[in-house]
């Protein structure tokens, strides 16, 4: 019997699918076997430290970074072993907010916000610049904030650009690296809000890596932590804080003793 057929015996095929994900750079193993599903519609956080392999693993997932070993599906359907244009095609049903909005400064806001619309010449420029003020509508900017550049904008409505363009072609998945990094509370949570309807709104699957608490809780439904290169535990994002195992609550409660150990650099 096929792996294939299994599958579709045991349940609902996940979105997306990682099993045994290895990477390593040099004598440093990154992932060391990595297993995750993600099934449609619903929003998983990746929670861990800095080198924990939070940004290899999402990198992997998107194709920007080839494993030594292991396998991503995409609804059931092999993303490595698949044709460039395949793959391309996959990615193509991603959007994507990077860490700190990587807006483009020398072009204006609407163009940022239809930059992969124009990129694939999906519409004209006058059909991209109307569908980046409906989008700018939908994170809470005025169409007006579409003329101005990145620099005249403050950090919390970079974000939004940036969230607005990860929208825009109304993906599938959506990515989300370190959303609300570099913001104060109070608008940390504005884009988690922003980010959970927009999510709903366009019924996407989507993963964040973070290590704001606040914020994994309040995007996810479901949460995983990864340690020293493994997912040391997976459960509800609602479970965070008191989730039963001991690396995870010293992490998520930011306490200085216990199973986690910072290493030094040799």
């Amino acid at each position: 019997m096929s792996a294939t057929v299994q599958r579709a015996m045991s349940g609902p095929v996940p979105k997306i699918r990682v099993r045994g994900l290895r990477k390593a750079f040099g004598g440093k193993l990154v992932l060391d076997g990595i297993d995750l599903d993600v099934m449609p519609g619903t929003s998983t956080v990746v929670i861990g430290g800095s080198g924990s392999g939070k940004s290899v693993l999402i990198k992997c997932i998107l194709g920007l970074i080839e494993p030594d070993a292991g396998s991503v599906e995409i609804d059931g359907k092999s993303l490595l072993d698949s044709p460039a244009r395949d793959r391309a095609a996959a990615r193509a049903r991603i959007g994507m907010l990077f860490q700190n909005g990587a807006l483009f400064d020398s072009l204006p806001v609407w163009e940022n916000v239809a930059f992969g619309l124009l990129a694939q010449n999906r519409v004209s420029r006058p059909e991209a610049k109307a569908k980046a003020a409906e989008v700018l509508s939908q994170v809470g900017l005025a169409a007006s904030v579409g003329d101005l550049s990145p620099a005249e904008l403050s950090g919390g409505m970079q974000k939004r650009v940036a969230l607005a363009r990860a929208i825009a072609a109304q993906p599938d998945m959506l990515f989300f690296d370190e959303p609300t990094t570099g913001l104060d509370p109070i608008m940390g949570a504005v884009i988690d809000g922003l980010i959970v309807d927009c999510v709903k709104r366009l019924g996407s699957t989507a993963i964040a890596i973070t290590h704001d608490m606040a914020s994994a809780q309040r995007i996810g439904d479901r949460a995983a932590m990864l340690l020293k290169g493994k997912l040391i535990w997976q459960g509800d994002a609602s479970a965070l804080l008191d989730s039963g195992n001991d690396a995870v609550d010293q992490f998520t409660h930011g306490r200085r003793d216990g199973p986690i150990q910072m290493e030094l650099r040799r």
